[in-house]
């Protein structure tokens, strides 16, 4: 296709993606330094690839680790801790006001 991102544009993305899972399209875009891709081409090859949640790329870090057996950087224990901690933030609680 004449506008689809060019296959090694798309593995850095990818690359860039599992690396930081936390980082939004627009933030990805940024970091493509010599490489010209908007935050829409970031978003479009993130649904070619399933990615285009931050649940969906963690899942898909998760499944890189179980695969490759790869250690964690800083940046990404912290977005797994992060949304373990989101994950856990929903539910009933305590109130001395009662819902109406």
């Amino acid at each position: 296709m004449a506008n689809r991102t060019p296959p090694q544009v798309e593995a850095i993305i990818l690359e860039l993606t599992l690396e930081y899972p936390a980082y939004g399209q627009t933030r990805i875009a940024n970091e493509m330094r010599g490489h010209s891709v908007s935050p829409s081409g970031v978003r479009g090859v993130w649904q070619r690839h399933d990615l285009e949640t931050m649940k969906k790329r963690l899942k898909a870090l998760e499944a890189k680790v179980a695969q490759d057996g790869i250690v964690l950087t800083e940046s990404q224990l912290a977005a797994l801790e992060k949304a373990k901690l989101d994950k856990g933030a929903h539910g009933q609680f305590e109130s001395e006001c009662p819902a109406i």
